[in-house]
């Protein structure tokens, strides 16, 4: 259904556990930053204000450890949706090792803003994720 959208992400200092490689937590935080970062490049103004993303599950598979500057390449894309859910792969590509670091698979549902009810994913949405 989708294309797939890049984002580079680059290991801080802050991102560090006590072995000196990124905190299996904050590769969390890695998919939800590239998921914002598609939001925010594709999603019109319009959209952002009447729609909003809830996460409802997380799955997340650590293949290579990341270390303190390395670039990881962010590529996201998505399942066909399901009613108000859709579920969204972000595979974080480790440049410097040349290795897959993470993968994490996310279900997430859409809200309208208006109502925080659940909304199903049709139209400009599907359109969104082309």
């Amino acid at each position: 259904m989708a294309s797939v959208f890049h984002h580079s992400i680059y290991v801080k200092q802050d991102d560090l556990d006590n072995m000196n490689h990124v905190n299996n937590v904050i590769y969390l935080r890695y998919a939800q930053e590239v998921a914002e970062a598609h939001w925010l490049a594709k999603g019109t103004e319009d959209i952002r204000k009447r729609f909003l993303w809830v996460v409802l599950r997380h799955e997340i598979d650590y293949l290579t450890p990341a270390a303190l500057g390395h670039e990881l390449l962010g590529k996201t894309w998505v399942d066909e949706p399901e009613g108000p859910k859709i579920v969204r792969h972000v595979e974080l590509f480790n440049v410097t090792l040349n290795k897959v670091s993470a993968r994490i698979k996310t279900t997430w549902c859409l809200l309208d803003t208006s109502t925080l009810r659940p909304k199903r994913i049709e139209g400009e949405m599907i359109d969104f994720f082309k």
